[in-house]
């Protein structure tokens, strides 16, 4: 593993522990000499991981909209930084970028984020390793939904195999490192279509 997509907020407002959080995920990639690549933005979480990346030695890749480099202040510090016209532009370069993602808290975007990724998994367009950051229980909600469809039969059980959670972000990067999560059969992941039970 190179290089990990970091999916997070550009929410400036946010309690403090999230922001250190962000920082320990930055300075462990730089650490491990994985470059981070992300939304390209200097504002809220993803300000905080790229920053904590960049001052720890690590390369930085973001990949920014045109309309969005103005609104979260594209970071000066990337190394390298992909202007693009549109979020599916963006969302497609980061996902080939990396090699791995990690989700920590965010909202709209970062809920998109992660489900398409996860949804591209399922469907075998990519087998990365996906983690997830509950940083104080922020994805609990998340985390319940999924149990919820799995309880309902909307979604497969073996979607589970493919998620790292953990509220430790270093455990979960470390298990993205290993790549745990994908030695399952495709069949465990998509429904019969004949309608048949999960």
């Amino acid at each position: 593993m190179k290089s990990v997509t970091i999916y997070c907020s550009s929410s400036a407002s946010l309690d403090p522990h999230f922001t250190r959080t962000a920082e320990i995920v930055g300075r462990e990639l730089a650490n491990r000499n994985l470059a981070l690549v992300y939304g390209g933005g200097s504002t809220g979480l993803m300000g905080d991981v790229a920053r904590a990346c960049a001052g720890a030695g690590g390369r930085v890749i973001g990949v920014i909209t045109d309309h969005l480099a103005d609104l979260e202040v594209a970071f000066e510090g990337c190394e390298e930084l992909i202007t693009v016209d549109t979020m599916r532009e963006r969302k497609k370069i980061m996902v080939e970028r990396g090699d791995g993602f990690l989700v920590l808290p965010g909202g709209l975007g970062t809920y998109e984020e992660f489900f398409e990724t996860l949804v591209g998994r399922v469907l075998a367009e990519h087998d990365k390793p996906i983690g997830i950051v509950n940083d104080h229980g922020y994805f609990d909600p998340l985390l319940a939904m999924i149990e919820h469809g799995i309880e309902q039969r909307f979604i497969r059980p073996a979607i589970k195999k493919l998620l790292t959670i953990d509220r430790d972000p270093i455990a979960v990067l470390h298990a993205l490192i290993e790549n745990r999560g994908h030695d399952l059969d495709q069949s465990d992941l998509i429904p019969p279509l004949g309608g048949g039970k999960n």
